[in-house]
């Protein structure tokens, strides 16, 4: 590998002329994508439904294609997992990425194609490398071993030919055969299921690497910390890692785990966010630590860019890059290599630059909790709400809820402020009805439950009568069409409430 690693190093170096020129020519980029996904889809099922063959620019295509969530592309996938092939797009479809469901499934299902591995997934992250070791020329960081902490969920066969799996699964079962050599843990324990048994068989494996990178969620990136540390006796990350130089993240927001991270390594390493989801790699840092990700635009996704005031219209309208304003929210709309068309990814983001295509992850469409990757929406919380009343009894009058963060001495949780109209005989029954429920409806939420390693039981604060009026009405905002926000991925509201009311938890 002493060998390899110098070799790949200089390969990764050569392809900056490739990234400066996408990059040059944005507009130009996702035309020629755009172009390229509707030549090769015309003869799929979705192709001649909508008339690929008439398309000649992005107008026809938006005319002809409608927005889509997944419900509508659903009845396709379903048909794909059961072998039909040139549904959706025109190349064989045989790994599926599940990802965290919709309002009506626990899990949904992303078609990876061949072109969205190597054009989009493979080729993103070669751009991130290439884009790292331009920024830092000198980088040793081939010379060791990149840590992978992918999700919990292994391999699972849709039929004779098809699998599924979330997407690090997919992505390392796929990865080229030099990336093996470069890549910590062993692929048999990076695929195993139980996350209990799999932290414990990481720590053991890569406790004597030399480990020089790591990617992954930071909520488990933290356990396993914690738990190095735990075998090991040491003080701080680089004492067991000393040549450790970047961390790369993406999925939830770094902010609440920057100052733990820089505590349990001991010493300062390069930060890189990525925007890697199961549908595509949209963008990443291309400097460690800058205000902004990259926008990738020549990766097999066109990009349509919905403005919030058009979401939930009859006929939301979108734009393209050339037309966006800075800090601006967006809900992004793609069509991707892998067949997903005009498809609603749920995400909104800000511009921060245009010269080049710069943003940040603003959010979801909808209110949400995603603090440690469980990704809850509201429709999750008022189902698990709805369940957890019938069992006890109870009825609530008004909720919300947010994160509580990892400490040095406790996991996450869920903080909830409930002011019940009929209070249920048992809290800790409501409770446990409530998680329950959850767990039962987002199969995200349930993963970091398992066994308390990430998520820990939620609090509850059963909140006096009245009290969401009195906190709307300190804001000016009592009555109309004000309402107290359901979810929220910080603590801002909670906080709020709970200064200006008494509660009893």
């Amino acid at each position: 590998m002493a060998l390899l690693s110098p070799a790949i190093s200089s390969l990764a170096r050569m392809r900056q002329w490739r990234i400066d020129a996408w990059r040059s020519h944005p507009v130009d980029s996702q035309r020629e994508v755009i172009q390229n996904l509707v030549t090769s889809a015309q003869y799929t099922e979705f192709g001649r439904k909508h008339n690929f063959h008439d398309i000649y620019n992005i107008r026809d295509f938006k005319k002809a294609v409608p927005i889509c969530g997944y419900d509508d592309l659903k009845p396709y996938i379903e048909r794909m997992m059961k072998g039909e092939q040139n549904l959706l797009w025109n190349s064989p479809i045989f790994w599926f990425a599940k990802s965290s469901g919709t309002t009506s499934d626990k899990s949904k299902f992303i078609p990876i194609s061949e072109e969205s591995l190597e054009d989009c997934h493979f080729k993103a992250a070669k751009d991130v490398l290439t884009m790292y070791y331009s920024y830092n020329p000198d980088s040793a960081m081939l010379t060791g071993k990149g840590l992978v902490l992918g999700g919990s969920h292994t391999i699972n066969p849709v039929n004779n030919e098809a699998q599924y799996g979330d997407l690090s699964a997919v992505l390392l079962q796929n990865s080229p055969f030099w990336g093996h050599w470069l890549r910590t843990p062993d692929l048999e324990i990076a695929l195993m299921d139980k996350w209990e048994d799999k932290l414990e068989k990481m720590a053991l494996q890569t406790v004597n690497e030399n480990v020089t990178s790591i990617s992954g969620v930071p909520t488990w990136t933290l356990i396993l910390f914690k738990r190095l540390l735990e075998m090991t006796g040491k003080q701080t990350i680089s004492e067991i890692w000393p040549d450790l130089e970047l961390y790369m993240h993406g999925g939830v927001s770094f902010t609440p785990y920057r100052e733990q991270f820089k505590s349990i390594i001991g010493k300062p390493i390069h930060y890189l966010e990525t925007y890697n989801a199961s549908e595509g790699f949209f963008a990443a840092n291309a400097l460690p630590g800058d205000n902004g990700m990259v926008l990738f635009t020549d990766h097999g996704i066109f990009l349509e860019f919905m403005p919030m005031g058009e979401y939930g219209t009859v006929n939301p309208q979108t734009i393209g890059l050339k037309d966006v304003e800075l800090n601006t929210n967006y809900a992004l709309v793609i069509s991707t290599n892998g067949g997903l068309w005009r498809y609603l990814l749920g995400d909104t983001i800000k511009f921060v630059s245009k010269d080049p295509y710069k943003i940040i992850v603003s959010g979801r469409v909808k209110h949400y909790i995603n603090a440690f990757g469980e990704e809850v929406i509201v429709d999750n919380s008022d189902q698990a709400i709805d369940i957890a009343c019938k069992k006890t009894g109870a009825v609530v009058n008004d909720y919300t809820a947010a994160p509580v963060y990892f400490s040095d001495n406790s996991n996450g949780a869920h903080e909830w402020l409930i002011e019940f109209e009929k209070e249920p005989a048992s809290l800790e029954i409501f409770i446990t009805e409530l998680d329950t429920a959850l767990q039962s409806i987002n199969s995200d939420y349930e993963a970091k439950r398992y066994k308390n390693i990430a998520l820990s039981l939620p609090k509850v604060h059963n909140m006096s009568k009245g009290s969401f009026n009195k906190w709307l009405q300190l804001k000016g905002k009592l009555g109309g069409q004000h309402k107290v926000p359901r979810l929220c991925n910080e603590r801002k509201y909670v906080e709020e409430i709970l200064a200006a009311n008494a509660t009893v938890s």
